[in-house]
């Protein structure tokens, strides 16, 4: 049997581009915080496009509470804790994002790619939103780099690439890794980490404005499948 390696590293984006919670992760945090500090909930920081790791340093700001390693840490397990507890409430509230799971699939079927995550959420709250939709089998989470391993996205980047080659013994560089979000932030962590980028405008950010910060490829959103897969798999210039 020929073992064929992967040679296209691609990392997913979650929220707003294959899942969409519908508001519950911001009642994660209105939950969290009263359980983690016995303070009533105030505010949530900004979360587009952001680690947790700060999203987690300002909202403990925005509660009077000193962004120590320790708060930090205490307000992350909370949240893992709520989410766990949320798992029915989460599949039922939100929904896999039109076209997303095709594109999973598609993938998927190529021996020549490995499907892995970006993600600025904790890893323990990547998995759950991922097994609530049942995406979680489309995607290497060993493989994959979140908000509570690097505070800047463009450095989980770079975390991914070695554990997907440390799964698969091949070798992922910038030409062979594909970064696929919703965000300007997306975008820019990809250009940064010096990797091809494919935004997708199922978030708050139109086409015109991921076109305008850098983005190689823009897709209204995942439904046309053979459209992303030809994104995906084109040859990169430089390879002639």
């Amino acid at each position: 049997m020929v073992v064929i390696t992967p040679r296209l590293l691609v990392l997913w984006d979650i929220d707003h581009t294959l899942l969409a919670s519908h508001g519950l992760g911001r009642e994660m945090y209105v939950r969290a915080v009263p359980a983690a500090f016995d303070r009533p909930f105030v505010d949530l920081a900004d979360v587009s496009g952001r680690t947790e790791l700060d999203i987690i340093a300002d909202t403990l700001v925005l509660h009077g509470v000193e962004p120590t390693r320790a708060n930090a840490t205490r307000l992350a397990e909370a949240l893992t804790a709520c989410y766990e507890a949320a798992r029915t409430e989460l599949a039922e509230r939100g929904r896999v994002l039109p076209g997303a799971r095709e594109a999973l699939v598609a993938l998927a079927d190529d021996p020549t790619v490995y499907q892995a995550v970006l993600t600025g959420n904790l890893r323990s709250v990547a998995r759950v939103k991922l097994e609530a939709f049942g995406l979680d089998r489309y995607v290497d989470l060993n493989s994959s780099a979140y908000g509570d391993d690097h505070n800047v996205r463009a450095g989980l980047v770079r975390i991914a690439q070695r554990r997907a080659a440390e799964r698969t013994g091949g070798s992922f560089d910038g030409a062979d890794t594909v970064l696929i979000g919703d965000t300007p932030r997306d975008v820019e962590a990809a250009r940064t980490a010096g990797v091809r980028v494919i935004a997708v405008a199922s978030g708050g950010s139109g086409v015109d404005e991921l076109k305008r910060v850098g983005a190689e490829a823009v897709l209204p959103d995942l439904t046309d499948v053979a459209a992303l897969k030809k994104a995906v798999t084109r040859k990169d210039t430089k390879d002639g």
